[in-house]
């Protein structure tokens, strides 16, 4: 707790639900006061611009980078230079600013994308160099990787004190529900959940449903990376996931069960699967600083579908 007494912390990206979530953890858990919190005003969020990103980070202690442009295998498709280009202008010139602005530690948020595509699993931080990134996934997860160059070179040559995580697809309530950019989670929810109200028999997913995804539960991800900011001090990147495996099609066949869905399930199969499978080693992250996740996956996935279906607007 006293980690947290009288600092400045500036998160990025907090109007999303992990940041949100990181916000109500200090406020509720950690005794910080919301007057420490520091959230980018609107006019000031467009962190490509460097005035802005020293504006943001000015008089503050801790940064707890969270922002990014990110979306499903579709957006990457279809955004692949935005993607390149918006990260990494963010999270590069926030650093920059961090460290001209003397920060006291600057949290870092990676990207699973940023692993090889043949990665052995279980992904093990060290094979982070170990390859080309899968293709609908590369200029997202390279941008992002940037960071950790950019990271261990500010600590070896100014003795920054920046980390780097490397968190798992997330999902929990208050998820990126939008069809156009959100997550196979929140997709299928929302397909179930509207085939239920409109009363259509049958949905259609992409690929074939063999591809194997890992998935970490919001509130866990939040205390994970929270544990890192008070324990860690290293330069080496580290693991945030729960180290288990799911694939898409039981993903599917448990969201419909706990959505008591009974439709038909087509699979567009001329679309891709992505990365063949991800599963994190989650070893170091307990070793370095006690994260475990807690959350059981069928009681978070649940919470999340109640919480579409009580938010959804019609």
């Amino acid at each position: 707790m006293s980690f947290w007494n009288g600092k400045k912390i500036v998160i990025t990206g907090s109007t999303g639900f992990l940041g949100s979530t990181i916000i109500m953890k200090l406020i509720e858990e950690r005794g910080v006061k919301r007057e420490q919190i520091i959230v980018p005003r609107s006019r000031d969020a467009d962190l490509r611009l460097m005035e802005n990103c020293l504006s943001v980070t000015k008089d503050a202690d801790i940064v707890i980078l969270l922002v990014a442009k990110v979306g499903g295998i579709g957006f990457n498709m279809e955004n692949p230079a935005t993607l390149f280009y918006d990260n990494a202008m963010m999270s590069l010139q926030t650093m920059e600013a961090a460290r001209l602005n003397g920060m006291e530690k600057f949290v870092a948020t990676g990207t699973i994308c940023a692993y090889p595509k043949f990665t052995p699993v279980p992904f093990k931080e060290e094979d982070i160099w170990n390859g080309y990134p899968e293709e609908t996934n590369a200029p997202y997860g390279l941008a992002k990787k940037m960071m950790l160059v950019q990271s261990q070179s500010y600590r070896k040559q100014y003795g920054f004190n920046s980390i780097f995580l490397l968190p798992v697809n997330l999902y929990g309530p208050g998820d990126n529900f939008d069809p156009e950019s959100s997550h196979v989670i929140p997709a299928i929810i929302k397909k179930v959940h509207d085939a239920k109200t409109t009363g259509k028999h049958r949905i259609v997913l992409w690929g074939t449903g063999k591809a194997t995804r890992e998935f970490l539960f919001v509130r866990d991800c939040a205390e994970g990376m929270l544990l890192a900011a008070e324990r860690y001090e290293g330069s080496d990147p580290v693991n945030l996931g729960a180290g288990r495996e799911i694939s898409i099609k039981d993903l599917e066949d448990l969201i419909c069960r706990l959505s008591d869905f009974h439709g038909g399930i087509e699979w567009d199969t001329s679309k891709p699967d992505g990365q063949s499978r991800r599963c994190l080693d989650t070893n170091k992250a307990k070793k370095e600083f006690g994260f475990v996740a807690k959350t059981d996956f069928e009681v978070g996935l649940r919470e999340t579908i109640d919480w579409y279906a009580k938010h959804w607007s019609g």
